[in-house]
């Protein structure tokens, strides 16, 4: 049993002995299959990593091939550019070295014609000194006295012929102040364009039916007393169809009138409370509309910095008018006729501008003083811290304080050009046509006149007198004495011109 088992022991240890040689082996055939492919595919990487090298070498060996070229070529532009400016420069030496070699002969050639003539000019003086001594000798008078007669002789037709060319640009200067001050003038209407606006003393509130004319009456007249006693204005129902009329000299108070009508017969509750309510409402609402329409003129007119007292005033212009036109109108008209007018005297517009804006505040004063509306509107300007070339204006404009600054003769004559242009005020047609017969017809009183025309709205009249019934002088004297008694005998808006007329016709007939 035990040799049995001895036995099976010693098989399974040669068993195992015999299992690990055999593993052993294959371990070993397998490892050097490893080696040998390893080996192999380190040959394959090696060389491929040769060829890689060889590539990337032979990459940059043409870029440095190309970088080098590139830079010779650089050099070779260099050092040509270099020649081109050493030859350059070679050639300016030269023509410098030639230029100075010229100079330098001239120079000589100068200096030698310097002396020939200062030998000249020695000469030429003694020659001269002789003719002296010789003509003092003959004349009986020495150089000087000989030179202040001369003097004196050219003195006097110096003066003479100063005095001739003074007049002659005199009058050269009256013809072009004459034509510049006509172009400025038309330049300045041609760029301002004013709306014609006419004020009535009196305005007509439409009504819907005229049962609402017994409303606004009341029981024994009581509502349209309130209404009258709160605004100051004269209302008057007759028996116009669908219309009451608000008579009063102020136009404030007929537009408070009229509105608070307006919303009266609007809201439908008419009794003396009622309307002392609403015309205290509207008087407000008129006040805010003032004070806005002044702030929007001066927007407007591109004026800055006024003070609030004179904006309100400016807007009240709106409801003041002067001969029929609007005041406010008028200003704005003024103010940018004046702008235009200063611009092209290379004055400022701005100064211009602002003084012929305010140029009428005096007449929509608070309070009525007896004062000029220039002077008060000057003191208004000054009392609010205005220019003083500003309140100049504003004085001066109707003359009553002289004149300081070249602004306030454009003022005054903007102010004359608003007044006065065809349209600007009201005038009845019939004192309009009778004022242009009064002045043809006075023209036509004088002896040797034959025909007269009232032209342009009656501002100028041209008069034609016969050539062989009044001389030159006694045209000139017509035409001052037909002026003097226009001024005394007529009431005209602006000024008039007269023009007399005299020529001398020859006529033939070819048959």
């Amino acid at each position: 049993m035990v040799v049995v088992v001895v036995a099976a022991l010693i098989s399974l240890g040669l068993g195992i002995l015999l299992a690990s040689t055999i593993m052993r082996k294959t371990i070993i055939r397998k490892s050097q299959h490893i080696l040998r492919e390893a080996a192999s595919e380190a040959e394959v990487l090696k060389k491929e990593k040769i060829l890689q090298a060889r590539e990337k070498f032979l990459q940059l060996k043409a870029e440095h091939e190309v970088f080098v070229a590139e830079k010779n070529e650089k050099v070779n532009q260099a050092e040509s550019r270099l020649k081109q400016k050493e030859s350059s420069f070679s050639q300016k030496m030269e023509e410098l070295q030639r230029k100075q070699s010229e100079v330098n002969t001239i120079r000589e050639n100068l200096n030698t014609q310097l002396e020939i003539l200062n030998k000249k000019q020695a000469e030429l003086e003694k020659s001269h000194k002789q003719q002296l001594e010789q003509l003092e000798t003959i004349s009986g008078l020495s150089a000087q006295e000989a030179k202040l007669q001369l003097v004196e002789v050219l003195k006097v037709e110096a003066q003479s012929d100063a005095q001739s060319f003074i007049k002659e640009i005199m009058e050269e200067a009256k013809l072009s102040a004459g034509r510049e001050a006509r172009k400025l003038v038309v330049q300045a209407l041609q760029r301002t364009a004013t709306e014609v606006a006419i004020e009535n003393s009196v305005s007509v509130f439409p009504i819907e039916s005229d049962e609402i004319k017994g409303r606004i009456i009341g029981r024994e007249g009581r509502n349209i007393r309130a209404l009258e006693a709160a605004t100051g204005v004269e209302i008057i129902v007759d028996d116009t169809p669908e219309a009451i009329i608000l008579s009063g000299f102020d136009p404030v108070r007929r537009e408070v009138a009229r509105l608070s009508l307006h919303k009266l017969v609007t809201d439908g509750r008419i009794h003396p409370a009622r309307i002392e309510e609403v015309v205290a409402k509207t008087q407000k609402q008129i006040d805010q509309e003032i004070i806005e329409i002044g702030k929007r003129t001066t927007i407007d007119l591109g004026i800055h910095g006024m003070h609030h007292e004179l904006v309100r005033l400016v807007g009240k212009m709106k409801y003041r008018s002067s001969y029929g036109q609007n005041l406010l109108q008028h200003s704005r008209e003024v103010a940018n006729l004046a702008a235009t007018m200063a611009a092209e005297l290379g004055l400022n517009p701005k100064i211009a501008k602002r003084a012929a804006l305010l140029h009428d505040i005096g007449k929509v004063p608070d309070n009525e003083p007896e004062l000029p509306h220039a002077i008060l509107g000057m003191k208004l300007a000054e009392k609010y811290k205005e220019k003083p070339e500003v309140c100049n204006a504003i004085g001066s404009h109707h003359d009553e304080v002289e004149m300081e600054s070249l602004i306030s003769p454009i003022i005054q004559i903007c102010d004359a050009i608003s007044g006065a242009r065809p349209g600007a005020r009201r005038e009845v047609v019939e004192s309009y046509i009778k004022r242009l017969n009064d002045l043809e017809e006075l023209a036509l009183s004088y002896p040797g006149v034959v025909k007269t025309y009232a032209i342009q709205a009656g501002r100028e009249l041209r008069v034609i007198v016969g050539s062989e019934k009044i001389t030159d002088a006694e045209a000139e004297q017509i035409s001052q004495d037909l002026s003097k008694k226009i001024q005394t005998e007529m009431t005209y808006p602006g000024q008039i011109k007269i023009t007399v007329i005299r020529e001398t016709r020859a006529v033939a007939y070819a048959k």
